[in-house]
């Protein structure tokens, strides 16, 4: 802009100075004048077009810090989320940890449970296998009239023998008759093969009361015949005392109706009940696994 002044100027005070010129001087000082009148304007074209590329460059460059700064407020807000996100991860894991924990402990407790389990389920067939055995042995030596009189069963794994009154007693009394030698005989081969069960013998009588001397009643009864046979067992048949336990029921267990005389006779009778040892099974029980409470 000053240069585009400046050049008349400078012409006019040329001819000033010098008064009067040649047409020749003339001529060069308008072609001079001319060529700098265009490039003067070429000059003022360029500062105008630098002006607008200043003016664009300065809008691009705010566009530029905003758009930077606007990435920076993304960038944080992606930074916040991320560690959110990371708490929210970690908690989950150590949640998803101590989870894995208890369910690796609640397996390993049904594990134990299962086998606990198996070893009962083992031990009860096995029980039940020896007392099918005892009593198809028991039953298979019976003669026809002693499998009249005499009942064999096997309950819940426990085998009943049921001999009726007459065929073991004298009548009203405790007293062992002679009938009763050979079947017991047989009972007691099959109670000293199987060594590892316990035997109880159980008298059990009808409602009548008993009138005998030094019985007061059908407790006394009861418990004086199983006790003949628990001793007949020990000293006639060499059955180990400490496996043997009497027991008298009285009129207190019956199994038919004390109303007919069928009935009395059914429930007078002393049963011989064969389990396998207590312990054996208190052993498994001890072995059960303990639960955690905490």
């Amino acid at each position: 802009m000053k240069r585009s002044i400046l050049l008349p100027a400078l012409v006019g005070g040329c001819l000033l100075l010098t008064g009067c010129v040649t047409k020749k001087q003339y001529t060069e000082l308008q072609s001079n004048y001319d060529r700098l009148r265009t490039e003067n304007g070429d000059l003022q074209k360029n500062y105008n077009d630098s002006q607008v590329k200043l003016a664009a460059a300065g809008a691009t460059n705010k566009s530029l810090e905003e758009r930077l700064a606007e990435a920076q407020k993304t960038n944080q807000d992606l930074r916040e989320a991320y560690n959110s996100l990371k708490g929210s991860l970690d908690q989950s894991l150590a949640q998803n940890s101590q989870g894995n924990i208890n369910i690796s402990k609640l397996v390993d407790e049904i594990n134990a449970s299962n086998k606990f389990i198996k070893q009962l389920v083992e031990a009860k067939d096995k029980s039940d296998s020896l007392n099918m055995a005892l009593t198809n042995k028991l039953t298979r030596s019976l003669t026809t009239s002693e499998k009249d009189e005499v009942d064999v069963q096997v309950i819940k794994g426990v085998v009943y023998i049921s001999l009726a009154d007459n065929m073991l007693y004298k009548s009203g009394s405790y007293e062992i008759n002679e009938r009763a030698g050979e079947t017991l005989s047989k009972i007691a081969k099959i109670i000293t093969d199987y060594k590892d069960y316990d035997v109880l013998v159980e008298g059990n009588t009808d409602t009548d009361p008993i009138s005998r001397p030094n019985i007061r009643n059908n407790w006394d009864l009861s418990t004086l015949r199983a006790s003949s046979v628990v001793q007949a067992l020990q000293n006639d048949y060499g059955v180990d005392p400490k496996r043997l336990t009497a027991a008298g029921r009285g009129e207190y267990n019956p199994i038919a109706s004390n109303d007919t005389a069928l009935g009395k006779q059914r429930n007078r009778r002393t049963q011989i009940i064969i389990t396998p040892k207590l312990d054996q099974f208190m052993d498994l029980i001890d072995q059960a696994p303990e639960s955690d409470d905490k």
